[in-house]
């Protein structure tokens, strides 16, 4: 079932394949890679610990709206496909007729 919530309705297709492909930003991803290497070496300091924390937030927002993109993106698709069979069906009835 359709959630309409979940649907990014107000983007256009275009819109939505951006933002489906969109990376996080290269110099957070390399700060975010940076900070996980040495926290695998030493302790994070109080400061680092909230910028990591920080920039894993942003990389769980990214998701979640790369995923409602996506979601958006098929769900308009399946609704084109619906309309172009019906539109066959329709022109078939007609030509029954």
């Amino acid at each position: 079932m359709v959630r309409a919530s979940e649907l990014l309705t107000e983007l256009s297709i275009d819109e939505l394949e951006a933002l489906a492909d969109s990376l996080l930003a290269p110099s957070a991803q390399a700060r975010l890679d940076d900070l996980l290497a040495s926290k695998r070496e030493q302790p994070l300091t109080p400061d680092e610990l909230v910028e990591m924390d920080r920039l894993l937030q942003q990389v769980d927002q990214l998701t979640l709206l790369k995923t409602r993109a996506r979601y958006t993106l098929s769900h308009s698709q399946a609704e084109h496909e619906i309309a172009v069979l019906a539109e066959s069906e329709l022109n078939l009835a007609n030509v029954r007729i």
